[in-house]
């Protein structure tokens, strides 16, 4: 393929991603109002999309009183979304984490402190290598309380950096579970390229930059 027609490729994913990330279905999911996962055995849940669902997941389990991770999907307007096609970028998902965790041990604000310290926060429609809106990040609340969490947070972050942040922030409305497969797949994969040349350097700065936060 010639450059001219990888750039004429590239501009129509380009336009079909933009083209799901605006449309009424889409904003009806930006609009709606947040639902409030209830705790279970003393343990609540939050939602984050931050790239590779590998990564965030990783990252996650090294945390104090967080319980597990698990890779999914969500912010989208589809149903059943999977791996091929929130990968088309037209289903509104982004790849996202469930965080089971106990919050008599690790707040909610400081989960949004390890979201935020374990990514580059300028960096749109993608972390690191993984570009597209199925790697865009975002940060779900589910109630006011936590969305005034969130959004000080950014507003100090951007003072801070000079910089615009690129998260986006939605009500939480439904996360999807992703392939078994996906499930640990740096735990279980050590050895993978992606893991090693990615993944694992990630997980490490993070750990760098919020050691007393760790297991």
């Amino acid at each position: 393929m010639n450059k001219l027609a990888l750039l004429v490729t590239a501009l129509m994913l380009f336009s079909c991603n933009n083209n799901a990330q605006n449309n009424p279905k889409q904003n009806a999911v930006i609009q709606a109002t947040p639902i409030e996962v209830p705790m279970e055995n003393g343990l609540a849940k939050a939602y984050f999309a931050s790239g590779c669902f590998w990564c965030v997941e990783a990252i996650y389990e090294s945390v104090k009183g967080v319980n597990e991770a698990i890779s999914g999907y969500a912010g989208g307007h589809t149903k059943n979304p999977t791996y091929e096609s929130s990968n088309t970028g037209r289903t509104g998902h982004a790849e996202a984490v469930e965080v089971i965790y106990n919050p008599e041990v690790v707040s909610f604000k400081t989960l949004v402190d390890v979201y935020f310290a374990s990514q580059n926060p300028t960096q749109v429609n993608g972390q690191g290598p993984d570009n597209g809106s199925q790697y865009r990040s975002i940060i779900f609340y589910q109630n006011a309380e936590q969305k005034a969490i969130i959004t000080q947070k950014i507003a100090a972050l951007e003072k801070q950096l000079g910089q615009k942040v690129a998260a986006e922030v939605y009500p939480f409305q439904k996360f999807w579970i992703a392939e078994a497969y996906h499930q640990d797949y740096e735990k279980l994969h050590p050895n993978h390229p992606y893991i090693k040349n990615v993944s694992i350097p990630r997980l490490n700065k993070f750990k760098q930059k919020m050691p007393e936060v760790l297991k």
